[in-house]
């Protein structure tokens, strides 16, 4: 096994907010991303849930980060397509890679639309037997960020803008390389390799061959990698919850602990049908996460290292959160991208 080093540090925040005040909620997300450049984080992402109290429009969330940041990647895990036009998915991003001038990072998923369901015809347009939620929907929004002319030559589109060849616009170079897959399974993350996407890994995953997350997800990364094809290598980005302790009261340290008991039970065996394994938190001070980073099998396989902060807490405790893994924990892992801080 080789040894830790991360080279690409990231974070992932919920962006929940109070149900009587969205607006003081979606600030402090921002205000995060704004800290997480000036302490050097190469990556801020969003989580996009919905129906429920986050972010349910990365894009107009993303394009606002792009106002409030110079330099820090801006990111999404993850999109789920089943929601989703694959065609105006591809103007939004688009729209905001330019904004952001080259930073947008954007994750997916495929899979029928969880609150389908619920939503009925509020959502759906079709019986949902007749919509193709596979993979398939995934490659047509990645189809759309291509630059290619649609039609034959003699096709245009007439306007008071002038005569033009159409082309999904704006054309944003390079986003196409930054798509991500979030591959729990070993089916996706051997189709995200085959098909270019850089993948995403976090703590919730299927346990195909084995009920141990550590075993299973080293499984994800390897299957990847030997499922990609043509020259470019894709990114892989590990995702673990971490909460340092050393900037924190007293009364605060208790409950992050509390917290991480609260959720220890659900680690220990699959759960459900699907027999999903989480992975498990790393609650305590710098010298102990280090401790148990250093163990673990799986980091030493990626270089870039994305800390998923939890729900519920508040904006002090995740900037304290990220303050000291900045300063405490991801130096000693040999990230240095705190020498290009802003």
């Amino acid at each position: 096994m080789r040894a830790v080093s991360i080279r690409h540090l990231a974070f992932l925040t919920p962006g929940n907010y109070a149900e009587a005040d969205p607006l003081a909620g979606l600030e402090t997300a921002l205000g995060l991303f704004e800290l997480g450049e000036r302490l050097g984080f190469d990556g801020a992402w969003v989580r996009q849930r919905h129906l429920e109290r986050g972010v349910s429009s990365a894009a107009t969330f993303l394009a606002a980060a792009t106002q409030r940041t110079r330099r820090i990647e801006l990111g999404v895990a993850v999109i789920q397509m089943g929601y989703e036009n694959p065609f105006r998915l591809a103007e939004d991003m688009a729209t905001v890679d330019i904004l952001s001038r080259g930073r947008l990072q954007v994750g997916l998923s495929a899979g029928a639309p969880p609150h389908g369901a619920l939503l009925g015809q509020r959502f759906y347009d079709a019986p949902p037997n007749t919509v193709d939620f596979s993979h398939k929907r995934v490659g047509r929004f990645k189809a759309n960020l291509e630059d290619t002319l649609l039609g034959d030559a003699q096709t245009f589109v007439e306007s008071a803008g002038g005569r033009v060849r159409p082309q999904v616009q704006p054309h944003a170079p390079g986003l196409i390389d930054r798509l991500w897959y979030g591959g729990g399974s070993l089916r996706s993350a051997e189709w995200a390799g085959r098909n270019g996407f850089n993948l995403l890994q976090g703590n919730v995953l299927t346990g195909e061959t084995t009920d141990d997350f550590l075993t299973a997800q080293g499984g994800l990364v390897a299957r990847y990698r030997a499922s990609e094809t043509g020259e470019r290598k894709g990114r892989v980005a590990l995702g673990r919850v971490i909460v340092p302790l050393d900037g924190a009261d007293a009364a605060t340290r208790w409950r992050y602990r509390a917290f991480a008991a609260g959720r220890v039970e659900r680690t220990l065996a699959p759960q459900g049908e699907r027999r999903t394994l989480f992975a498990a938190d790393l609650v305590g001070t710098s010298d102990e996460i280090l401790e148990r980073l250093h163990r673990d099998p799986v980091l030493p396989q990626v270089d870039e290292l994305r800390v998923e902060l939890p729900y519920n807490f508040s904006g002090e405790e995740y900037a304290q959160i990220l303050s000291d893994l900045s300063l405490r924990v991801a130096p000693a892992l040999g990230w240095r991208g705190g020498v290009n801080a802003s």
